[in-house]
């Protein structure tokens, strides 16, 4: 049901808050009230001055998708926004075109900070900045291809009868994980990239299959690990998802507890990557083809993890302790 008197109201504020300038029209004099005329939003959406005007007037036929979106646009209205118009109007959002791959400079100032393992994955988990601390749990990634930094996809490609099946956590987890791929399917639909994942998936992982065919929806939340690290040993911490406002990406953080020995460990190695002459995960340039921040070799854990050891980030990949 289209809400006319919080459309009307809605529109008049946002107007009131541009100036001509702001959308590329020429000042043309004083104006008695500020923000744009009603004629030219009406002119920047292409729709006649008093079909606006009814609306602005909370009267008039029910606005169509069509004028929504040109009306979104005339008044460079923000994503949420935009989802309020629609809403408002008695129409389902527009659909995104897919999972945001841009890291923010706030992002990357998070993951530079934090003294514990941190990285940075989009809706469908493909891993895009990762810090210094996340090398010895995901690997150098600058020197793994772009399109095989997917956290599903590593988990899936281990064999049936791999050790990590065998664990009942590592199972949930995965089960969780699939459920979490399914309600970002749904968010966009129509996304080719994330439908060739889920094609991939489902030809090449029986065990994907199955856990696909249930259905399972659910979003991503924290969880408790304990895991036995190849080189590091037993490590137990709280894994911890940041959600990111505004791009449905999510940071992921290693935190362990206050004086234990896995903060003890997570100290160690901040003060080796610290060390003069170390490299660390965070590169200085940008990978320009799609603005994320590849790492480095750290050479206190020596060549490049295999893909097992590099997937333990946040599946079942190292053994698990419980």
């Amino acid at each position: 049901m289209t809400d006319r008197a919080e459309l009307a109201k809605f529109l008049t504020a946002r107007r009131g808050r541009l100036r001509p300038s702001d959308v590329g029209l020429p000042e043309s004099g004083r104006r008695r009230t500020p923000g744009l005329r009603r004629q030219e939003v009406a002119q920047l959406a292409g729709i006649s001055v008093d079909y606006y005007i009814r609306m602005e007037q909370a009267r008039g036929a029910k606005p169509s998708r069509q004028v929504l979106a040109a009306v979104g646009r005339a008044l460079m209205l923000s994503t949420d926004e935009r989802e309020y118009l629609f809403r408002i109007a008695g129409e389902n959002p527009p659909a995104t075109g897919g999972p945001n791959r841009v890291i923010s400079s706030a992002t990357r100032v998070l993951l530079d900070s934090w003294a514990v393992p941190a990285y940075v994955v989009d809706a469908s988990y493909d891993i895009l900045a990762w810090n210094r601390m996340a090398i010895p749990f995901v690997g150098d990634l600058a020197e793994v291809p772009e399109d095989d930094r997917n956290m599903v996809r590593w988990m899936f490609r281990l064999p049936a009868d791999a050790e990590p099946w065998s664990h009942e956590a590592s199972v949930n987890f995965a089960r969780s994980t699939v459920a979490d791929l399914r309600a970002t399917y749904a968010r966009y639909p129509g996304n080719q990239a994330l439908a060739a994942l889920v094609t991939e998936l489902l030809g090449t992982s029986p065990r994907f299959a199955q856990m696909w065919a249930d259905h399972d929806v659910q979003v991503r939340r924290g969880h408790h690990k304990q895991i036995q690290h190849p080189e590091l040993g037993p490590l137990e911490f709280e894994c911890q998802v940041l959600y990111i406002s505004d791009s449905d990406q999510r940071i992921i953080v290693y935190c362990p507890e206050p004086g234990s020995p896995t903060a003890a460990v997570f100290a160690s190695v901040a003060a080796s990557a610290a060390a003069p002459g170390a490299m660390c995960g965070t590169a200085t340039h940008h990978d320009r083809a799609t603005d994320t921040i590849p790492g480095a070799r750290n050479p206190a854990w020596g060549q490049r993890p295999s893909a097992a050891t590099r997937a333990a980030t946040d599946g079942p990949y190292l053994k698990r302790v419980r």
